[in-house]
């Protein structure tokens, strides 16, 4: 084997896409091969987030089309723009209520912990504790119904799936509140900062399901 057909081969070894050059289980996703070029994925992929989700009742459909273009590049598929595109307008119509859903219990939870700021509420620290809390079960559980979302089941299976999906990992639950809470601390501190929290959330959507499946 010449200098060409060796390099060749280390890339589909790496790739997934050719024979193993040493026998191992296969990597569980071999798109993270090359250490920049995933980080450089990850960043993308909150770009596209941040730019189909701008207008905030976008961002479930923004999510969805994220994470599936993320989870076909960890696989080694093809991941080009337009399938993430293809699928946020197949995952536009339905996102859209689920969006709205999302905006007005946010705007609530949010005037709940204005008031319990105040003063003008009893029990002001204890209301604007489970307001925090309900922001981030609210942003945890859009996680969830965004991992789940595919053009065959749409938006009503996903969400249907929630309780179960958390359920299933109460710890793996608890770090994706934490990947939701890291996104919503990044907007408030420094906003350029959303755009790798986002690409990393939706790693961890993907990653935090891939970890329970390989301890059990």
């Amino acid at each position: 084997m010449d200098r060409k057909q060796l390099k060749a081969a280390r890339r589909d070894d790496v790739s997934g896409a050719g024979p193993t050059l040493e026998e191992r289980p296969p990597a569980r996703f071999p798109g993270m091969a090359g250490a920049f070029a995933f980080f450089g994925e990850v960043l993308a992929t909150g770009l596209l987030i941040l730019a189909a989700g701008i207008l905030v009742v976008t961002l479930p459909a923004a999510l969805a089309a994220g994470i599936r273009h993320l989870r076909r590049y960890l696989a080694a598929e093809g991941s080009p723009v337009r399938l993430f595109w293809s699928d946020l307008k197949a995952a536009i119509v339905g996102g859209l209520l689920v969006g709205f859903a999302v905006v007005v219990l946010s705007l609530v939870l949010a005037l709940d912990i204005v008031l319990a700021n105040s003063g003008a509420l009893p029990g002001g620290p204890v209301i604007g504790a489970v307001g925090w809390a309900g922001l981030v079960a609210t942003a945890t559980a859009l996680l969830f119904a965004a991992a789940a979302w595919t053009p065959e089941h749409g938006w009503r299976g996903a969400v249907r799936s929630i309780p179960s999906a958390a359920t299933a990992d109460a710890i793996g639950t608890l770090y994706l509140a934490a990947a939701a809470f890291f996104v919503g601390l990044s907007a408030w501190m420094l906003p350029p900062l959303v755009i790798p929290a986002l690409g990393c959330a939706a790693l961890a959507v993907i990653a935090i399901p891939a970890r329970r499946r390989r301890t059990s």
